[in-house]
């Protein structure tokens, strides 16, 4: 008898936690390295869980790979930073609309021994042609994320092309931020970062914020549900549960309410009207 017992005791112990997973109501959010490894989704997500009962599962990738898996219909939410491809997302009919949520800025990183002489600059253009001439290490994400996308951007912008220099003075990596951080610092190297990322990164041995403050380093962050007339199975009114808590004031407040050594890292705009540039 006691056998019997121990032997169905064992088996209700195997089966039951997988049951409890089945039933677990979830959403997969894909969504970008600078969200994931800033923290701020282990700050908001589990006040939205408390609140719905909706879990939720963060496949945490660059925005394009990010918008990627919203394509295949592998996530049920984006919520990316990059502008121009997330309209591009609406517009082909993989979800919308588009909304934005909150921003924060880009900063140029770099070691303190500067050698382009840029420290304290406040154009962008200025600073990435100082780079270029000095022929200073460089690290680029080089991973179709939206910092990669802005990177980019701010090089066409300053006329130059870092194509030339790549494999000597211009290097990529083909990482997220903070592995991308990571090599900078190793190799005392100048980098676009993200700030939310870059004030939560501890490792930056002579690393500094050198180039902050440019309008052009503006970071906009936006969100749309995946479209379940392409795909069937995604979850779209837990989807939209979502969305509709991340632009309601108590998901805005948890955004504001994120800090590190008292400084915020995103600051909420969905009341507001979006920047254009």
């Amino acid at each position: 008898m006691f056998r019997r017992l121990f032997l169905a005791a064992a088996a209700a112990a195997v089966i039951l936690p997988g049951a409890a997973f089945a039933q677990e109501r979830f959403i997969t959010v894909a969504s970008t390295t600078s969200t994931e490894q800033s923290g701020l989704f282990r700050h908001i997500l589990p006040i939205f869980t408390a609140e719905t009962g909706i879990a939720v599962r963060v496949v945490a990738l660059g925005t394009g790979q990010a918008l990627d898996v919203g394509r295949r219909g592998d996530a049920d939410v984006v919520f990316v930073h990059d502008r121009a491809a997330e309209e591009r997302f609406v517009a082909e009919g993989f979800g919308g609309p588009r909304r934005h949520v909150m921003f924060n800025d880009f900063v140029l990183v770099g070691p303190a021994a500067d050698p382009a002489r840029i420290n304290g600059l406040r154009d962008t253009n200025d600073a990435l042609r100082r780079i270029a001439e000095a022929r200073a290490p460089f690290v680029s994400r080089g991973d179709r994320s939206g910092t990669h996308a802005a990177e980019l951007r701010l090089w066409q912008l300053a006329g130059v092309d870092p194509a030339a220099g790549r494999g000597q003075w211009y290097r990529e990596v083909g990482q997220g931020m903070g592995p991308a951080l990571n090599t900078a610092a190793a190799q005392n190297a100048y980098i676009l970062a993200d700030r939310g990322t870059w004030l939560s990164f501890r490792n930056r041995q002579d690393l500094r914020v050198l180039v902050e403050g440019d309008a052009r380093l503006f970071n906009q962050y936006g969100v749309m549900l995946v479209n379940p007339q392409r795909h069937a199975h995604v979850k779209a009114a837990d989807g939209q549960r979502f969305i509709d808590w991340i632009l309601s004031p108590a998901g805005q407040r948890a955004i504001a309410s994120y800090q590190i050594n008292g400084e915020q890292l995103f600051f909420p705009n969905a009341d507001r009207p979006e920047p254009t540039s």
